[in-house]
């Protein structure tokens, strides 16, 4: 049973109203043509970049603490390495490239390289990539929890808390947002992490009270399962909140660099997080629930003031990647639906479509997440489906090397989603033998836009030559 004081509901209300404070802030300075909605004028500083962009990584902090509880380290190890080392690499080879661009989306850039019918296609992908759905249940799961109301009462409250002060000021108030947000979630982990290291010591209690393989970074896990998370990390040179961050970056090296600082900043969010993980396994022992570790575990060890500090992290940890996500979403819908069925550009009309975005995108979540009610499952259906039908084609029209003809990318990305859709079915229903079942939906979508990608650059390149 958790149950809250006083003085930490006030606490978690104090940070709501900082965050709308912060959100609606953006609209004092009056400027409202469309680069300056959709992206802030491109004028993002490396300190702002830096902060938003860490704290919008960190959406899933409730499967962070499933993952550790069940895992151990294996969770950093398959959901914190293969980041770093692909965000690196995006930073280093496509973060520059992008910014040079200066366009909005990731289909505009598709659109400019493969044309408009794989541009659409790559469209439908980013918007359900970027569903918010996951992390709007994650938020109204936690304010169901805290104030006693029903999810569906939840989920719409949340979708305000998430969307109101967006409508005036759109990517600016998500950037100011976002950094109030970075600091309350480092505070909020660290509170738990040195009180648990007050309460139960350091690496001597976890060794003792732990199960065996939880402190090793492969545990009992077979290599299959751990180079499947490691594809799943690929998601990294897709990410649409990447490509938005870089286009909005002052320049190109922002990019580069903020996203390299961003690593660090990783790292350490996830030392606290996986720590705090590892003790609440060791503490709590057996859960029926372990998406509810981190909560049972402030349930355990925080005090009145604490637990409140504590959840005014989770809630900043979620609703980072939340508003995001929401905006991302609405721009897919403005810009790559909306503006290109109709032809216009007009920039008026594209902040009034990104605001109707704004509603359908976040109705659409509400139902989405009032169906579903698993977090881990929505996030499985969406990255096994449409992580393959979009990747090579974002780095292929970054790099002239790497590029099929326009109707073969077409057909890479309708191949790649309907074939891992197959997959996926064929298994659920027990079609395929017992190994065949082992394998990954994603992984078969992948081989399939690899096999595609891999002829239609040769044949690109034959072209080229007899032109």
């Amino acid at each position: 049973m958790i149950t809250f004081s006083n003085l930490d509901i006030i606490i978690i209300l104090v940070f709501f109203g900082m965050v709308m404070f912060a959100g609606f802030l953006p609209a004092l300075t009056g400027k409202n043509n469309a680069e300056e909605y959709l992206l802030s004028g491109r004028k993002v500083g490396l300190f702002l970049f830096v902060l938003t962009n860490v704290a919008t990584w960190y959406g899933g902090i409730l499967g962070v603490g499933e993952f550790t509880y069940r895992y151990g380290l294996l969770s950093w190890f398959t959901q914190g390495l293969p980041y770093y080392l692909f965000a690196f690499i995006f930073a280093i080879f496509l973060a520059p490239r992008i910014r040079e661009a200066s366009l909005f989306t990731i289909p505009d850039k598709i659109e400019s390289v493969f044309g408009k019918p794989a541009a659409m296609i790559s469209a439908a992908i980013v918007f359900i990539l970027v569903s918010p759905a996951p992390y709007l249940l994650m938020i109204a799961s936690l304010i169901s929890i805290v104030f006693g109301i029903n999810l569906l009462t939840a989920l719409i409250v949340s979708l305000i808390l998430s969307i109101i002060y967006m409508f005036k000021s759109g990517y600016k108030s998500d950037l100011y947002t976002d950094a109030l947000e970075f600091f309350v979630m480092f505070i909020g982990f660290a509170v738990l992490f040195f009180t648990s290291t007050a309460e139960f010591g350091g690496i001597e209690f976890l060794e003792n009270n732990l199960p065996s393989g939880h402190l090793s970074f492969t545990g009992d896990s077979s290599v299959t399962f751990i180079v499947v998370w490691f594809l799943i990390a690929l998601w990294t040179f897709a990410d649409p909140g990447f490509h938005q961050r870089s286009y909005a970056a002052k320049s190109g090296n922002v990019a580069k660099y903020g996203i390299i600082i961003s690593i660090f900043f990783w790292a350490l969010f996830d030392f606290l997080t996986t720590s705090t993980g590892l003790f609440a396994r060791a503490s709590l022992q057996e859960i029926d629930n372990p998406v509810l570790a981190f909560p049972l575990y402030a349930e355990q060890v925080l005090g009145s003031g604490l637990k409140g500090i504590f959840y005014a992290g989770l809630f900043a940890t979620i609703l980072s990647t939340l508003n995001s996500f929401l905006f991302l979403s609405a721009t897919t819908f403005s810009r790559d639906f909306i503006s290109k069925f109709m032809g216009t550009a007009d920039q008026n009309k594209l902040i009034k479509y990104t605001r109707v975005g704004l509603l359908f995108s976040g109705l659409i979540s509400v139902l989405f997440a009032y169906m579903f009610q698993s977090v881990v499952e929505i996030w499985y259906t969406i990255g096994s489906l449409c992580i393959p039908g979009i990747i090579l084609l974002v780095i292929g029209a970054y790099y002239e090397k790497l590029r099929i003809s326009a109707r073969l990318a077409v057909a890479e990305s309708i191949t790649a989603v309907l074939i891992s859709l197959l997959w996926l079915l064929l298994r659920e229903y027990g079609f395929l033998s017992e190994w065949m079942s082992q394998v990954e939906p994603m992984v078969i979508g992948l081989l399939a836009a690899l096999l595609i990608h891999l002829f239609g650059m040769h044949n690109y390149k034959a072209v080229k030559v007899q032109v």
